[in-house]
């Protein structure tokens, strides 16, 4: 659902502390295949044919996840622009702090024109000249979603002639379709989530506050090799969708909410699971039940061909047709059913009111609609799916109950 982390408190933890199961964990890095050269050029290619087909001459990315998409090159944001000019046609350049070059020059792999700018000097007057250098002084440049604003502005002042546009219909329309090797990592990275959410629910004790619950999870998640963020929440807290700075502590009865994934190459899962610490009530089986049914809705709706919209609907009408909402008023589900996943946590297409994109293989998303009751308890149940020629496939197995919070 969202990123929120814990690490201090994981960092608090000594090996000595560590509970039995979150200790008895080993290493899940085994059979990881990184993105390969070859499908990062094959995705360029497609990238400048879809900038041909949309009129966009060039689009211009920072360091964040699209850069990576494309390149495999990542680089932290700061005051210094650091970024890719990529041409429909051309050679890739890349505008870079003169004093980074020797690290920029370690993680680069994909184009050998490196513009170095000075401290003295202005990064976004090199983009304009990469531009016209390209043969670009006037057209259309797409702008990554990515970039902050104070960049872009910065180039267009250079550069006013050109038109610019959001590049969406470039990185949007190569992202939203993962290939076989973009779903396996995703696959193990909900393997990894699973195994962490595994052992650090055994470690449940009256008490025990939600800062210890998700510093075990995160332990969990550096046990079996790989980075990940935590949500958690108890009790009447986890009615609030993304939880509350509210300290909690454990009680019986208190039902028990996680979230979030690990990552894997860069790549994201996003897991819920909701279960009850002791024996749930009448009242938390009944809601717990009737998300299920709302989730199962999601997934019996999301057929090749149907729109993004569909999904959110068919799930949504469960919980209206139980007597909650209307539409996104609580008790209800007051948020979309899902969202798409990749690189980013949360990337387009979503499965919202509105939102006609047609599902496509390829395609992966959460599903997790939510039934929020303020006062009493929230549930929500959330496994990711990616799109097959035949459908619909969950990279983990739903929660078969409440108190069976694994398939």
């Amino acid at each position: 659902m969202t990123r929120r982390r814990f690490t201090a408190a994981a960092l608090a933890l000594g090996v000595s502390d560590l509970p039995d199961s979150i200790r008895r964990l080993r290493p899940m890095t085994a059979g990881v295949v990184p993105i390969a050269a070859a499908e990062r050029l094959a995705r360029m290619e497609k990238a400048r044919r879809l900038m041909r087909e949309n009129g966009i001459d060039a689009i211009f990315l920072e360091g964040d996840s699209s850069m990576f998409y494309f390149t495999g090159t990542r680089w932290g944001g700061s005051e210094r622009t650091f970024g890719l000019v990529f041409p429909a046609r051309g050679e890739l350049a890349w505008v870079v702090p003169a004093f980074e070059q020797a690290r920029a020059r370690e993680i680069i792999r994909f184009g050998a024109d490196i513009r170095l700018w000075e401290e003295d000097e202005s990064p976004y007057k090199m983009i304009a000249g990469i531009l016209k250098d390209r043969g670009i002084s006037t057209g259309r440049v797409g702008i990554e979603q990515q970039v902050r604003f104070f960049v872009f502005n910065s180039i267009r002042k250079e550069a006013p002639a050109l038109d610019y546009a959001i590049a969406d219909p470039v990185t949007t329309g190569c992202r939203m379709i993962k290939s076989p090797a973009e779903i396996a990592l995703m696959q193990h990275a909900n393997d990894v989530t699973i195994a962490a959410y595994r052992a650090a629910l055994a470690t449940l004790r009256e008490g025990m506050t939600h800062i210890e619950l998700a510093a075990n999870i995160n332990e969990a998640y550096r046990s079996l090799g790989f980075p990940g963020d935590t949500m958690v929440s108890f009790g009447q807290y986890t009615a609030f969708p993304h939880g509350s700075i509210v300290p909690q502590k454990l009680r019986e009865g208190d039902v028990v909410q996680i979230d979030d994934g690990a990552n894997v190459e860069g790549y994201q899962a996003d897991i819920t699971r909701t279960t009850v610490f002791g024996k749930p009530t009448p009242r938390q089986r009944e809601i717990w039940d009737l998300e299920r049914k709302a989730q199962d809705a999601a997934f019996a709706a999301a057929k090749v061909g149907a729109t993004c919209e569909s999904v959110d609907a068919a799930a949504r009408k469960v919980i209206t047709d139980a007597g909650f909402g209307p539409d996104y008023k609580v008790p209800g589900l007051p948020h979309r059913t899902g969202h798409g996943i990749g690189l980013d946590g949360h990337e387009s297409p979503n499965l919202v009111r509105g939102n006609k994109t047609r599902l496509a293989p390829g395609m992966c998303f959460s599903d997790e609609p939510m039934l929020t009751i303020y006062g009493e308890f929230g549930i929500r149940l959330e496994d990711c799916f990616y799109m097959t020629d035949s459908g619909p496939r969950f990279f983990t197995k739903q929660s078969p109950a409440i108190d069976r919070p694994f398939g």
